[in-house]
């Protein structure tokens, strides 16, 4: 009560009446938001959406606003995966809260989703522009390593390998022992193979396996040690496993087509069944599309089936494709951005989907396409009997000629197979009949003949192995053959 005499101003009581709604709005928002985190704990996702859109609209400027945006993002991304739908969510986020913490995980989010959408280096860059703000106006915020990461990745698919490089150290830098730093290594590591320092590249590996040994990264490591070891330095003779899995006679029906996916499982087609198999646990698994004229499997990093088709060209599922690009697609691979490049031997250039438009590249009458850690392709073309590798963006950095370094020439290439290292292997015909692998540099690393293995059969197809071991497709014999 006022003391007598005195007056209460109106500012004051304004003030004061502001203050007292402001403590009740933000009560509210932590209650609003509190019940949202606890119907959403308990898998009842429609009350706790409506809980946090409510608080959003009701009390906009709360920092809970901000939390129940991004939660409400998270879900359309992690449960509905629709990164579509958490877009606008993000975006508001960074509009209207810019100011607090929750802004650095909207601008991860972001540049995430424009990541895995990009299909062109101009697309990529603005998902690089949300995480390099992220870095420059949330220096200390714990998803910066993150996204000195995402930096580093994009530069690598750019082919920028200094500066992926510097972001990839600098992640490493920040917190040795997080996961995120372990996978910054591997991918540095990767990126001097790249550069051509091979033995940089092997320490960096070989400190990664020594000194997080229980990590999942080091395990990877220790397979692409082994792979490069055994292929680059030691070359020894190849030689036949005979049947793989070991004992399984005849248990296909005539395989054709062979590709190795992500994680390095394999898949196969075999005619009977008009569409491509996963081979797990030993056993065969429907996975992609059905088609009739298969030239061509190719396995997505998302591990996604796709197959190309003599006349339908391009098929990714059940739906019907487009108009061909090309008349006669005959081979393919899928790059770093996701884009599938077909090949037509009697056509005179490479066909790219992916964008909006396809696009050509000027690399005429290629049968066989393989991809490279470089984000470009080997193509393997008969006519002009040579091997080309092309950069990302389909310019020839190497021409091979058939037969270079071998003792005997061939005149075709079968099948072509390559694995994320950079090693190239082909099926040949010829004087020389029989299996070569090169290096990324072009180097013949291993050949051996048909005759010299000891094997006979019509084979059509090959997959690297994460041992290091080659696996033949015998259309004749209905089985696979591991070559060691």
């Amino acid at each position: 009560m006022p003391f007598p005499g005195t007056r209460i101003r109106p500012f004051a009581l304004i003030l004061a009446a502001a203050t007292l709604l402001a403590a009740q709005d933000s009560d509210m928002a932590e209650r609003l938001y509190r019940s949202g985190e606890r119907a959403y704990a308990a898998h009842t996702y429609p009350e706790a959406l409506e809980t946090w859109r409510q608080l959003t609209e009701q009390v906009p400027q709360s920092p809970f606003a901000a939390q129940a945006l991004l939660a409400l993002a998270r879900h359309q991304l992690e449960v509905e995966h629709k990164p579509e739908a958490a877009v606008p969510l993000l975006e508001k986020v960074k509009a209207e809260h810019l100011r607090t913490p929750y802004a650095g995980t909207a601008l991860l989010l972001l540049g995430n989703i424009k990541a895995a959408r990009a299909r062109t280096p101009a697309e990529l860059k603005q998902a690089m522009g949300e995480y390099d703000r992220l870095v420059d106006v949330f220096p200390d915020h714990p998803q910066v390593q993150e996204a000195r990461y995402q930096l580093g990745a994009a530069f690598k698919r750019q082919g920028e390998w200094a500066r992926a490089m510097q972001s990839f150290t600098e992640t490493m830098r920040l917190d040795p022992g997080a996961a995120i730093a372990h996978r910054a290594q591997l991918e540095a590591a990767e990126t001097l193979d790249i550069m051509g320092d091979l033995p940089g590249c092997l320490r960096m590996l070989q400190d990664l396996r020594n000194r997080y040994p229980q990590s999942a990264e080091a395990a990877d490591a220790q397979w692409r040690i082994q792979v490069r070891v055994m292929q680059r330095l030691e070359k020894p003779p190849v030689k036949s496993e005979g049947s793989w899995p070991p004992g399984r006679q005849k248990w296909l029906n005539t395989p054709i087509l062979l590709a190795t996916g992500p994680d390095g499982e394999l898949y196969l087609y075999q005619t009977k069944d008009d569409r491509p198999a996963r081979l797990k646990d030993g056993n065969l698994e429907p996975a992609g599309p059905v088609t009739k004229n298969p030239k061509a499997l190719l396995v997505t990093a998302q591990g996604q089936v796709w197959v190309v088709d003599r006349k339908a060209g391009l098929v990714k599922d059940e739906t019907l494709p487009g108009p061909l690009p090309l008349p006669s697609p005959c081979g393919g691979m899928v790059d770093g951005w996701g884009n599938a490049w077909l090949c037509d031997e009697d056509a005179p250039n490479l066909v790219v989907l992916g964008g909006e438009t396809p696009r050509s590249l000027p690399v005429p009458r290629v049968q066989a396409l393989a991809a490279l850690p470089t984000g470009g392709a080997v193509a393997a073309s008969d006519s002009s009997r040579t091997l080309r590798f092309l950069d990302a963006a389909g310019q020839v950095k190497l021409t091979l000629p058939y037969g270079k370094d071998l003792p005997a020439a061939f005149k075709s290439v079968v099948a072509l197979a390559s694995d994320p290292l950079g090693q190239v292997a082909a099926l040949v015909d010829g004087d020389f009949e029989g299996v070569v692998v090169w290096g990324p540099d072009g180097a013949v690393l291993r050949s051996a003949t048909y005759k010299a293995l000891g094997i006979a059969g019509k084979f059509r197809a090959l997959a690297l192995d994460r041992k290091g071991g080659i696996i033949l497709a015998d259309r004749s014999n209905d089985l696979l053959i591991r070559l060691q």
